[in-house]
């Protein structure tokens, strides 16, 4: 079974970016029976969706990038690799970098994406024994409880205050919704938990006994070459600013105390914005200096690529999805109500979710399936008398479910560990199938 999915993978699994392409071409194929839309129209809602989420990805990519900044702060890396000497066999590395990227991940997205990785290869320096490939995808395989945690956009959306959630959700929420009833809820908790042990497991049991793949020693060295400026060499009133600790330390002073004016005093929930904020902080004072901080800031920015290169593309395949013709019906409208006639407040979450699931093939985002999902489930979901932070989660779940087949979010971790797509996709097959029979039975045991 491994083998055959491995073999599958490669074969037939492009490029992420040809990927994008072709899953533009069958959106666009798809709409127009369904929908009854012509090909002008199409082509209308999709190029007038390219640019309708550049904020949003602006923001995913500043997850991202000060993620990745952290995670190579010194005193983080020293960790890394004090943990990177920890595992005595295979297989108890891959269970170790699984648990630390799922922990990780679940704390933030793109922390968690990027530590995973870093922690992967800095045990790949020390042990030949490890199917590298392997060792990458489980990695990768973390992220697939990211929206469950507590950088997750659609929980952390439903939690701020404001008109533009009573809009999003045609008037199905007029009040936030609690953490507490979303990625704090104990079903959601429980959950995570059981996902992290099912692909830990899955992961160590797919280690092959032979026919492992290493690779060069020289591509795991870290290649940054930057040349700082020491506190000794500063002699220009320039470089004794960009040494200055005390800048540092400043500006994370200002974005802690705007952190607790918004959360404490004002009462607001932690937001996106709050998260990149306490990331950029820790960055800041734990790379020391400001120039320190540029450097590393430069250096992880080129993770991003991908995300730049083909968010685009995908905001496009969105404008298909949601693009209503003269029919007055739209592709996700198709999907959610085909969705919603089937259900009844029992399954309800779990079609939600394999809705999500599906449509996250095609725009993988979390403001994107909000964009698609929220103004149709939330009200179909009040209407059967769904819990909303259930019918949340079981977007959210879905949104992150098929990460582990789409190749989108693995850019910056394939970039990193210099593999492809294709190397890692049939392990991560294989943690979809586990994966999914946890988060469905733990949606309808939530429902019930």
């Amino acid at each position: 079974m491994i083998k055959f999915c491995v073999r599958l993978v490669q074969r037939w699994l492009p490029e992420p970016f040809i990927f994008a392409i072709l899953l533009t071409f069958v959106a666009a194929l798809v709409a127009m029976p369904l929908c009854h839309q012509t090909p002008l129209e199409v082509i209308e809602h999709w190029g007038g969706g390219v640019w309708n989420l550049l904020a949003f990805a602006m923001q995913m990519a500043l997850v991202l990038v000060c993620g990745s900044t952290l995670a190579a702060a010194p005193i983080v890396k020293r960790g890394i690799d004090a943990m990177a000497r920890i595992p005595q066999s295979a297989p108890s590395a891959i269970a170790l970098v699984t648990v630390v990227s799922a922990l990780a991940c679940w704390l933030n997205w793109g922390f968690g994406l990027i530590v995973g990785v870093v922690f992967a290869k800095a045990i790949a320096r020390q042990r030949s024994d490890v199917d590298y490939r392997l060792l990458i995808a489980s990695a990768y395989s973390g992220f697939v409880v990211w929206h469950a945690g507590i950088s997750g956009s659609i929980p952390l959306t439903m939690a701020t205050p404001g008109e533009a959630l009573a809009m999003a959700t045609n008037g199905a929420l007029t009040n936030p919704v609690p953490l507490a009833q979303t990625i704090f809820n104990w079903h959601n908790l429980i959950t995570v938990l059981l996902v992290i042990i099912g692909i830990t497991i899955a992961n160590t049991l797919m280690h092959p006994k032979q026919g492992i793949l290493t690779i060069d020693p020289a591509l795991l060295k870290d290649d940054d070459n930057v040349q700082h400026v020491t506190q000794a060499s500063a002699k220009t009133p320039a470089q004794r600013l960009e040494q200055s600790k005390l800048l540092s330390w400043l500006v994370a002073l200002m974005l802690v105390a705007y952190l607790v004016i918004h959360l404490a005093v004002r009462g607001a929930g932690l937001d996106l914005g709050g998260v990149i904020m306490i990331f950029l902080a820790l960055g800041l004072v734990l790379h020391s200096t400001p120039v320190d901080y540029v450097h590393a800031f430069g250096k992880a920015t080129t993770g991003a690529a991908g995300i730049i290169l083909q968010f685009p593309f995908y905001a496009g395949i969105m404008g298909i999805v949601t693009g209503i013709g003269i029919s007055g019906i739209s592709l996700g409208g198709v999907m959610a109500d085909a969705c919603i006639r089937i259900s009844n407040p029992v399954t309800y979450p779990l079609l939600t979710f394999l809705c999500a699931a599906v449509l996250n093939l095609f725009v993988p985002s979390g403001g994107g399936h909000w964009a698609v999902q929220a103004p149709v489930m939330f009200t179909a979901g009040a209407n059967l008398g769904v819990d909303p932070g259930l019918t949340g989660m079981a977007i959210a779940w879905g949104d992150a479910w098929t990460n582990l087949i789409q190749p989108f979010w693995a850019l910056p971790a394939l970039a990193i560990a210099r593999l492809d797509a294709k190397d890692i996709m049939g392990y991560c097959l294989i943690d979809l199938l586990v994966t999914g029979v946890i988060i469905c039975a733990g949606l309808l045991v939530w429902a019930m």
